[in-house]
């Protein structure tokens, strides 16, 4: 049996309830009149280019999923997709490297969409020490890695709480997103058993963001907040889907950590 492909209609009206907007709050931020979103959705009117691309922007449509838009409406995609290593990216490749290498000698990564390691910082190999060697084979799903009972999970003194953070954050983009890899995901995370230690003290940090504090190897706590940078003017998928998450410690003994760990490791 062959799949029937999505009607652009029935798209429209799925991206929308996901907003959670009524066709006259669509027609309200976009121009477009109710009347003719309606046609649209039922299939009465036919939408033109220039509409599929001005209701997707106001859906705030991922641009993988409005080239699916696109499609559907009988056009053809406007965005491509290159492979991270094409010249054209080469650019954003750079300037990727240097946010990771400038945040040294504090952990940074770049992952895609699904939390899958792009690229890394040298101080990310200290976290991950002790790993299974079967979640460090390509692709490292980074969010698998830090929950997994054989990943850094057993060793995330805050589990239950990070975790939960994990959880929420991974919800926000399958809504965001409508993909459903992500489902599948959390429900893969949510199965994981928590650890049995109790949780330590929370940290100052918690009360402004809430930290990953890891232990390593040697029981040195680490505690640190994160912050999250995009290519906002992007127009490949690629590079769109591309997020770059810094490291920065919470605590004095996690910067000594950290320097005394970067010290160790040979000139660039």
């Amino acid at each position: 049996m062959t799949r029937q492909a999505p009607h652009f209609g029935d798209l429209l009206r799925t991206w929308r309830q996901r907003r959670r907007l009524s066709q006259l709050a669509l027609s309200l931020e976009s121009g477009v009149s109710q009347r003719h979103i309606s046609f649209v959705e039922s299939g009465r009117a036919t939408p033109s280019r220039e509409l599929v691309m001005r209701l997707a922007q106001h859906l705030s449509v991922p641009m993988r999923e409005r080239n699916t838009l696109l499609v559907a409406a009988g056009f053809a995609p406007v965005y491509r997709e290159r492979a991270l290593d094409e010249p054209e990216l080469g650019a954003a490749r750079e300037a990727m490297a240097q946010i990771l290498r400038g945040h040294e000698p504090h952990p940074a990564i770049a992952v895609d969409r699904h939390w899958n390691l792009v690229s890394t910082n040298r101080m990310f190999g200290f976290l991950v020490g002790g790993v299974d060697p079967a979640l460090l084979q390509p692709p490292i799903n980074v969010l698998r890695c830090s929950l997994h009972p054989r990943g850094l999970g057993p060793r995330v003194l805050n589990y239950a709480q990070w975790h939960a953070h994990v959880l929420e954050r991974l919800a926000e983009l399958a809504e965001h997103t409508g993909d459903s890899a992500f489902t599948d995901l959390i429900a893969e995370l949510r199965g994981y058993p928590e650890p049995g230690e109790p949780a330590p003290p929370a940290s100052p940090a918690a009360s402004i963001a809430i930290p990953f504090r890891l232990r390593l190897d040697d029981g040195t706590a680490l505690s640190f907040i994160t912050t999250t940078t995009v290519f906002g003017t992007a127009v490949d998928i690629t590079l769109s889907e591309l997020t770059i998450e810094t490291m920065f410690p919470t605590d004095a003994e996690t910067v000594a950590a950290m320097r005394a760990l970067w010290e160790t490791l040979p000139a660039a």
